[in-house]
C-alpha cells in the first residue's frame, strides 16, 4: 500500500469517527422514549393549559420528548382508565386534580380503576379552589346580587358544571339549599364547552376551578363571584370566599398532581418527581401557574398520597350526606 493511499484511508476513518461522535447525542435523543401526560379534559381548558406549561419544561429536565395526550370524557375517567392500562415504565403519567382520582370512585359503582390499587402518586405541585362565576350577560355584579336576582325571578336557575357527579355539582346543591333556591346543575364534557356556553350567555352561571375562569374574568368576559375555601385567592383578592358568604363544608381545597401506573420503578418515580420539583421552582413557571389561580407548592409522592386520602374522606361524608347514590 502506498503512503498516499495509507494517508487517505487514515483521513477517511478519522472523518467517519468524528461524524459518529457528533451524531451520537442527537441519535440517542431521538431514540429516547416519549413521555405522555394524560389529561382527562379537552384542549383549551384549565387543566390542559397547566399540563402544557409543565410538559414544555419537563422535556428539558428529562432530556426527552414530553407530549400532552387529551383523553377527554366522563370527567377524566377515560384518562384514568388509560393510565391503568399503560405500561409501568415511567413514560405514561396522568396529570389530574381531585375529581378524577378522589371523587369518581365515590360517585361511580364501577369507574374502571381503583386509585389505591392502580395508581402511584408521583408528586403534587399545587392546590386550587373552585369558584362560582357569572356569565357576562348576567346583570348581577356579585354573588349576593345574583342570589337576590334568582329569588326575584322565581327561585330557579341553571348552573353549568364541568362534569357530572363532581364537586361543583354538590356545590350547586349546597348553594341551593343554603339560600332556598331550586338550582339545577347542567353537566358538560369539561370546562371548555361549559365556558363556551357561559361566554355565549346560554347559561347564567357556572361552578368550576379558578384556573378555568380566571383568564376570562380578567378580560371582563365573565365574573368570578365567590371562591371556595377559607382564604381569598392571591389572583382574585377582591372575590369573597364561601366562608365569608356563610356557605360551609368546602374548607378542604383540591389539589393537582402527577400519577403513574402502579408498578412503576422507584428510580423512575424519583426521576420524574425531581424533574417536576425543578420545573415548578422556575420563577416564570411559578408566576404563570399562580396567575392561573393555583397556589404552587411541591408535594412528594407520599405527601400527595396522604392529601388525596384525606380529601377523599372529607368528600365521602359530603356525598353521603347529599343523598347521592353512586351510578
Amino acid at each position: 500500500m502506498t503512503s498516499s493511499r495509507r494517508s487517505w484511508m487514515l483521513r477517511t476513518f478519522a472523518a467517519i469517527a468524528t461524524s459518529s461522535a457528533l451524531l451520537s447525542p442527537f441519535t440517542a435523543h431521538a431514540q429516547a422514549p416519549t413521555t405522555r401526560i394524560l389529561v382527562g379534559f379537552p384542549a383549551g381548558g384549565g387543566t390542559d393549559a397547566i399540563a402544557r406549561i409543565l410538559a414544555e419544561r419537563l422535556q428539558a429536565e428529562l432530556g426527552s420528548s414530553v407530549v400532552v395526550d387529551n383523553k377527554a370524557g366522563a370527567g377524566g375517567q377515560l384518562a384514568a382508565q388509560a393510565l391503568k392500562a399503560a405500561a409501568p415504565d415511567g413514560h405514561t403519567l396522568f396529570l389530574s386534580h381531585d375529581h378524577s382520582v378522589s371523587i369518581l370512585p365515590l360517585t361511580m359503582k364501577n369507574p374502571g380503576f381503583d386509585p389505591a390499587k392502580d395508581f402511584v402518586p408521583v408528586a403534587g405541585f399545587a392546590t386550587f379552589v373552585n369558584a362560582v362565576a357569572l356569565s357576562g350577560g348576567t346583570p348581577a355584579r356579585d354573588f349576593k346580587a345574583w342570589i337576590d336576582g334568582v329569588k326575584a325571578a322565581g327561585g330557579k336557575a341553571t348552573m353549568g358544571i364541568p362534569a357530572p357527579a363532581s364537586t361543583p355539582q354538590f356545590a350547586v346543591q349546597v348553594i341551593g339549599k343554603q339560600f332556598g333556591l331550586d338550582l339545577v346543575a347542567a353537566p358538560y364534557r369539561g370546562s371548555a364547552p361549559m365556558m363556551a356556553d357561559m361566554l355565549g350567555n346560554t347559561i347564567p352561571a357556572g361552578v368550576g376551578s379558578v384556573p378555568d375562569f380566571i383568564e376570562n374574568h380578567k378580560a371582563g368576559k365573565l365574573r368570578v363571584a365567590a371562591v371556595m375555601g377559607t382564604q381569598r385567592q392571591a389572583a382574585l383578592p377582591e372575590v369573597p370566599t364561601f366562608t365569608e358568604l356563610g356557605i360551609k363544608g368546602f374548607e378542604e381545597v383540591p389539589y393537582y398532581g402527577l400519577f403513574a401506573p402502579v408498578g412503576t420503578p422507584k428510580a423512575e418515580l424519583d426521576k420524574l418527581a425531581a424533574a417536576l420539583q425543578k420545573v415548578i421552582a422556575q420563577a416564570d413557571v411559578k408566576d404563570r401557574l399562580t396567575a392561573m389561580g393555583l397556589t404552587v407548592g411541591y408535594m412528594s409522592g407520599a405527601e400527595l398520597g396522604k392529601r388525596e386520602t384525606a380529601y377523599r374522606e372529607v368528600w365521602a361524608r359530603i356525598i353521603k350526606d347529599s343523598g347521592y347514590q353512586p351510578q
